[in-house]
């Protein structure tokens, strides 16, 4: 095969050059996992999605998600930008109100999805493939405020304390004190390292720091994700951490039976902006369901060469 398509967007904004930026390889077929892991190690983006055919009829396509050092079986924002994507590359309910469903394959499972236009901005939600659940885990405050620059008291608020969620892809979900202790994070990737428990592929659960003091008044919480690498990185945007932390807000928060929808910021430390949806259905004090949604936009476009 020769030159392959690829598009940029720029996921969980309305606005170009915020959010986070997502490389989709809209001709994967035939490529195989060492030829895409390089492909993401050249794009150097948190996630590259590599789009090809389904294996089932009437689904849209199928992916395969990568950071430049590994591949996830699942991803928020590969998954809300990729589900735009598509539907516009198809003209689904571009130019109007109109919604339309697709269904997109991944390493997780099938992950449905719904993406709209509204004043000419792409909206994407999708089902949650795997609820978030509670893994074992014994924090110690001490050495987590020491991996993240912070003191020992600005670590946890009300009843919140660090706890280990995963929805798919495993984060340690950090309470903080309020949304100046946030700006003073100094994340110390090699600290985390040493205290972070591993995930079943070997690598470390991620930070995923939270406060509910937010900085706009539509935002539920604030929240910052850390990779500890190497190398060591910001995320401006992690729909994979917010589906963890449903199982966080459920837990601590205990929400009433019925539908539940709240707003998380992130990425404004790293001038990023970035705004995710999470919804949650709750059940006898359980979450039933959940769903993720944001807007994207296309910023790029081109084609890889052979």
């Amino acid at each position: 095969m020769g030159e392959r398509n690829y598009v940029i967007y720029d996921v969980f904004t309305r606005e170009r050059l915020a959010g986070n930026p997502l490389a989709i390889v809209l001709d994967a077929d035939g490529l195989d996992d060492g030829a895409m892991q390089a492909i993401a190690a050249e794009f150097n983006l948190s996630e590259t999605v590599f789009v090809s055919p389904p294996a089932r009829p009437g689904h849209a396509a199928a992916l395969r998600i990568f950071t430049p050092k590994y591949e996830l079986p699942f991803a928020g924002h590969p998954t809300v930008g990729t589900a735009i994507a598509l539907a516009e590359r198809n003209g689904d309910g571009v130019g109007n109100d109109a919604a339309s469903l697709l269904v997109l394959e991944e390493k997780i499972g099938d992950v449905r999805c719904v993406v709209s236009h509204e004043d000419g901005v792409a909206f994407a939600e999708f089902d949650l493939p795997q609820l978030s659940q509670s893994l074992e885990y014994v924090p110690d405050n001490e050495a987590i405020a020491a991996a993240i620059g912070l003191g020992p008291h600005e670590i946890g608020f009300e009843n919140h304390r660090p706890s280990l969620w995963s929805a798919g892809v495993p984060y340690l979900t950090v309470p903080v004190s309020g949304i100046e202790a946030m700006a003073r994070v100094r994340f110390d990737g090699q600290a985390w390292l040493d205290l972070a428990p591993r995930r079943a592929d070997g690598n470390p659960a991620c930070a995923y720091l939270y406060c509910r003091e937010t900085l706009h008044h539509t935002s539920a919480f604030h929240a910052r994700m850390f990779v500890p690498g190497p190398p060591t990185y910001e995320d401006p945007a992690t729909g994979s951490a917010a589906a963890a932390f449903s199982g966080a807000i459920a837990f601590f928060d205990e929400p009433r039976d019925g539908a539940h929808q709240c707003w998380i910021e992130q990425g404004i430390e790293m001038g990023r902006p970035s705004h995710i949806r999470l919804e949650l259905d709750i059940r006898q004090l359980a979450v039933s369901a959940a769903r993720i949604g944001g807007n994207a936009v296309k910023v790029a476009a081109g084609a890889l060469l052979s």
